[in-house]
């Protein structure tokens, strides 16, 4: 008949590597000495395996022994998690959200959320980058909980939104691109010359969109935002970048504004489907709808 190893002896064995000794894992389980010597004894008996060596002054684990303290504390912690999020979810929280945002909000603009919610429950949170139309297609189809990006023309119907706030985007070239030598109008005609730094959409499935990129412009199109600031501060091409980042890398003289280029203003909202809230989202939304200052 097999034997199986119990949650108790497990902890008996952790309790004496922990220690260094059987009296003192005695003294923290509150145990006789005699009593985890019995129960170490009969584990050895019933599984017919020798967990102790006991030809020294002090028992040592054997490498079986050590394989079972090992395999049993990953048991141990295992099952601790699961306890915990079992409370989590009896008490209405969810054990993991993920919040996806667009590339163009910096992720900064999360981290107090992230630390609050810490204060309140230990829901775990995943802060997830997503790129026009793959941040719709991410709440669609449950690859996030909620989203913050900027408003689309037509929401969803099965979507709640909520305004955050505005942002502007403003046109941005190395200080050394050629685009700052040109003159007139910065218009579409006036763009189409220039090369164009794009992050390419995150759809899966969804056709892909593109926003402020001409038909027949050149482009470079790479995968996230720090990877095209990257692009542009080495003079690559041209691009936008969200005002309050772009006058950073300005007034470090890495970037500069492109004379005619007018910012844009894009309205900022939380967005969420209508069923299934739990209270770590209920209480990330009005967390981002009372405290939202764009970083």
């Amino acid at each position: 008949m097999n034997q199986l190893i119990t949650f108790e002896a497990l902890y008996i064995l952790d309790a004496i590597e922990r220690r260094g000794s059987f009296s003192a894992a005695a003294s923290e389980l509150d145990k006789a000495t005699s009593s985890l010597s019995y129960q170490i004894q009969k584990l050895e008996q019933d599984l017919d395996i020798i967990i102790y060596d006991r030809s020294g002054h002090k028992a040592n684990l054997t490498d079986a022994g050590r394989l079972i303290l090992d395999r049993g504390r990953m048991l141990l912690k295992a099952a601790e998690a699961m306890v915990n999020d079992a409370r989590l979810l009896a008490n209405g929280w969810e054990v993991d959200i993920t919040i996806a945002y667009d590339s163009i909000i910096p992720i900064e603009n999360f981290f107090t959320l992230v630390n609050k919610l810490g204060e309140v429950s230990s829901t775990r949170v995943k802060l997830q980058e997503e790129v026009l139309a793959g941040c719709w297609e991410s709440l669609q189809q449950g690859r996030c909980d909620l989203l913050v990006c900027p408003r689309p023309e037509t929401p969803p119907l099965d979507v709640k939104l909520e305004p955050l706030g505005s942002m502007s985007v403003t046109w941005v070239a190395a200080n050394d691109h050629y685009v700052h030598k040109r003159s007139g109008d910065f218009n579409d005609d006036a763009r189409s010359h220039y090369r164009i730094i794009a992050i390419a959409d995150t759809a899966r499935e969804q056709p892909a969109l593109s926003v402020n990129v001409l038909e027949k412009q050149t482009r470079l199109t790479v995968s996230n935002f720090s990877s095209k600031v990257d692009a542009l501060i080495s003079g690559l091409g041209i691009g936008t970048l969200p005002t309050q980042v772009a006058e950073r890398y300005v007034s470090e003289g890495k970037l500069k504004k492109i004379a005619g280029g007018q910012d844009t203003a894009i309205e900022i909202v939380v967005a969420w489907k209508r069923n299934n809230i739990g209270e770590a989202k209920s209480w990330s939304i009005r967390h981002l709808t009372r405290n939202w200052v764009l970083k």
